[in-house]
């Protein structure tokens, strides 16, 4: 920086070394300040991604409720479709959040009497097993997830069901948006005990089975 003196021009720092060293620091102090910030602000951004809705129009998850007992033969296999009520999903970090509203969970079952399913029906929201009066929600909330080859992925995190809120680990498949996989549970872990009919001869096995197909918004759209 020049500055005038005496009618001629002079380098600021020549006149006044502090003048020189206040530039310096300031510029220092400066990029000292400034930078941590801007690489926060960028590794925050990479960290966390932008959640996406999930389509819950087009997701679905399916259960799969066997049979065990000596006259299990007679008895019949049910399927439950529980539809997403609402949901999130990171692709970058990973971070999901999903819950289900158990007052809509609905038994299929297309091979039963209408009155037989129906019967079905009311006794997996009774209290016997969902009790969806005082359990009305099931969630789930990711820790963390592993990316392996091929489109596989490992998502750990909480499941919240019948009161009850366990870690559970998920396998499951990315193409193209879309998220699907199956992973077991038991009811036992949550305080669900199997129904049992017949003396135990028919029962209700501990396992569920689960199927999920889940799909973003803008995994949708990009369909």
């Amino acid at each position: 920086m020049m500055i005038q003196a005496n009618g001629e021009l002079h380098d600021a720092m020549s006149i006044d070394p502090l003048f020189g060293f206040l530039k310096e620091a300031t510029g220092f102090l400066i990029v000292r300040v400034l930078f941590p910030i801007a690489l926060i602000s960028f590794l925050g951004i990479r960290a966390t991604g932008q959640a996406t809705s999930i389509d819950t129009a087009h997701s679905k998850l399916l259960i799969r409720v066997s049979k065990s007992g000596v006259f299990s033969g007679f008895a019949d296999n049910h399927e439950v479709e529980a539809q997403i009520a609402q949901g999130s999903l990171d692709a970058t970090s990973g971070e999901v959040r999903l819950s289900v509203d158990t007052r809509q969970m609905k038994v299929l079952d297309p091979k039963l009497r209408a009155d037989k399913r129906q019967q079905v029906q009311e006794r997996m929201l009774g209290p016997e097993v969902l009790d969806s009066s005082r359990f009305p929600s099931i969630t789930f909330e990711s820790t963390g997830v592993e990316h392996r080859q091929e489109g596989t992925v490992i998502v750990e995190g909480r499941l919240s069901l019948h009161g009850v809120t366990k870690p559970i680990a998920i396998r499951g498949r990315v193409e193209n948006g879309r998220y699907t996989g199956k992973f077991e549970l038991k009811q036992r872990d949550f305080d669900i005990t199997p129904i049992s009919i017949a003396g135990g001869t028919v029962k209700v096995k501990d396992e569920l089975a689960i199927e999920f197909d889940i799909t973003t918004l803008s995994g949708a759209k990009g369909n």
